[in-house]
C-alpha cells in the first residue's frame, strides 16, 4: 500500500509539472530578441547563432542570450550574454534563447532559415535597403523561369542584402545567415 501510494503522488507531481512547465520556451527561436538583461557582448566571427548559444553554454553567469545580425549599423554579429530571462519579443534582427536550449529554425517549403541552396542561379541581385527575404521570394514567385531562391542577409555577402534567383533546384545546405525556399 505504501509504494501505491508514493508511487500515485508521484505520477500527481510529474503531472503537475508537465502541466506547469517553464515560463519560457526552452528553445532559441529565430526572429525574436530578448532585450534587457545583458552583462556582456562579443562578436561572432561566424555569424552563427549556434556560436552564440555556445558561449552562453560556457559561462555560469548565462542564463539567456541574442544573437544579433550584421546590420548596417553594427557590420558584425554580436552575441549578448543575459544573466536573467527576460521575455522574448518578435524582432527578425535577431535570434535568441535560453541556456540548455537548442536553436530552432523555420522550415517550411517555402521558408527554410539558415539555408543555402547554391548553385543554380540564373539571376543575383542587390536588395534595397529595408528590403526583407519577402521581397526576395516575391520576385522567385513572380518570374516563372524562377524555381528556388535564396536571401543573404545584409553582411553575409556583402554589406547589403543579395537574393539569389535559381533555375535549379539544388541541395540544402546550413548556412547561417540565409534563407532559401522552393517555390515551383
Amino acid at each position: 500500500m505504501g509504494i501505491r501510494r508514493l508511487l500515485g503522488a508521484w505520477l500527481v507531481t510529474l503531472a503537475y509539472l508537465a502541466a506547469v512547465g517553464p515560463a519560457w520556451p526552452v528553445f532559441a527561436q529565430t526572429n525574436f530578441d530578448r532585450p534587457g538583461g545583458d552583462y556582456t557582448n562579443a562578436p561572432i566571427p561566424s555569424g552563427d547563432p549556434n556560436d552564440c548559444a555556445l558561449l552562453c553554454e560556457h559561462d555560469h553567469r548565462c542564463r539567456a542570450w541574442s544573437f544579433k545580425y550584421p546590420n548596417d549599423v553594427a557590420p558584425g554579429a554580436v552575441c549578448w550574454l543575459k544573466n536573467i530571462v527576460p521575455p522574448r519579443v518578435a524582432d527578425d534582427c535577431c535570434v535568441s534563447g535560453v541556456r540548455g536550449g537548442g536553436v530552432v529554425e523555420l522550415r517550411n517549403r517555402s521558408v527554410e532559415t539558415s539555408i543555402d541552396r547554391d548553385g543554380g542561379d540564373y539571376r543575383t541581385f542587390e536588395m534595397k535597403s529595408g528590403e526583407r527575404y519577402q521581397a526576395c521570394h516575391a520576385a522567385c514567385i513572380a518570374d516563372k523561369q524562377c524555381r528556388a531562391w535564396t536571401y543573404a542577409r545584409p553582411g553575409y555577402l556583402g554589406k547589403e542584402a543579395r537574393c539569389s534567383l535559381k533555375k535549379e533546384i539544388k541541395p540544402p545546405r546550413h548556412r547561417a545567415g540565409f534563407i532559401s525556399g522552393v517555390v515551383r
